[in-house]
């Protein structure tokens, strides 16, 4: 049988940033540092399948650090933690790394400096995400308020008016974020931002690519984890950008090939932390049932790479 013609527009950039390609890093050289197993204190990056290739490699994955050994090495993860996790490490005597990315804890540095002048802050971000929590807990309780909509603006009960800073989470969509902005500076005129925006370079050219490709397709399938947040906003960004299916898929074995009977064009990405193997497993997966033509859609080119700590580039 004749395959029905697919053309497949590939969003570039997509795929691993370089916040997670350090934090991966961190742990594949711990364990070559120390030898397995190396603790990890939440999932490293949110991908189950760099997770469980992870773990295979050495790596053990918690969720808190009274988990933990004290004779093994512990990582913290590229979403940032607490003050309070490496503080209880050194309690501890723990060796330890800190393989929050560095766009987030530039985050951090703000929201210090900010509380230092005597602001409260508020932070635009997901309750409950880990990035999230590890931004909130630079402070003492009380000190960073959360807002999620910009309903949520209108309720904040603040100490001072006059006396604000906000931040946002790095993985936002940037155009809901617009609006929560707004909203606060509308209601609190003095307020004070980042000096440069929160959301994440990275973020900021997989939404732009996907505003590219999503008029042009029938379908907008994005590659990544149920939890990973930027994953969830490059389907958000798709469906408002004229693209009436768009979804998340883990794997090409997730893919809903009846909702897509009949199309002609689909448009595929990938999250932060997706590997770019997993987007290669997709586009395989449709050339056996389509006869496929690729077109790549590049809306920037992305250089930045970050360092790994100092103590994983000296001998053990």
């Amino acid at each position: 049988m004749t395959k029905p013609a697919l053309t497949l527009y590939l969003a570039a950039p997509r795929g691993f940033c370089a916040g997670v390609d350090r934090a991966i890093k961190i742990v594949e050289m711990a364990i070559g540092k120390w030898g397995a197993p190396v603790y990890v204190r939440h999932e490293i990056v949110h991908n189950k399948f760099v997770v469980d290739s992870l773990r295979e490699k050495g790596a053990v994955f918690v969720e808190e650090l009274n988990e933990c050994p004290d004779d093994r090495p512990v990582i913290f993860s590229a979403h940032g933690v607490p003050k309070s996790v490496p503080a209880a490490a050194q309690a501890r005597e723990m060796v330890y790394v800190d393989a929050t990315c560095p766009l987030v804890s530039k985050v951090h540095i703000e929201a210090q400096r900010h509380a230092e002048a005597g602001l409260q802050m508020i932070m635009i971000g997901h309750k409950g995400h880990p990035e999230t929590i590890g931004t909130m807990g630079q402070l003492p309780d009380g000190e960073v308020l959360l807002v999620e909509t910009a309903a949520d603006v209108a309720t904040v009960e603040v100490r001072d008016p006059e006396r604000l800073a906000y931040v946002t989470q790095t993985t936002l969509s940037v155009d809901d974020t617009k609006g929560i902005v707004a909203a606060l500076e509308d209601r609190f005129p003095n307020i004070i931002g980042p000096h440069k925006e929160d959301i994440c370079y990275a973020t900021t050219n997989r939404q732009e690519a996907v505003k590219s490709v999503a008029p042009k397709a029938d379908a907008l399938l994005v590659v990544g984890a149920p939890n990973s947040s930027n994953s969830r906003r490059l389907v958000e960004v798709g469906a408002k950008n004229g693209c009436d299916y768009a979804q998340l898929v883990q794997r090409a074995d997730n893919i809903d090939w009846r909702a897509l009977d009949g199309i002609r064009s689909v448009a595929i990405t990938a999250g932060a932390s997706a590997p770019e193997l997993l987007v290669n497993e997709v586009i395989d997966a449709f050339r056996e049932r389509y006869e496929v033509t690729v077109e790549v859609v590049e809306t920037a080119v992305e250089t930045v790479e970050f360092k790994v700590p100092r103590v994983l580039r000296q001998p053990a």
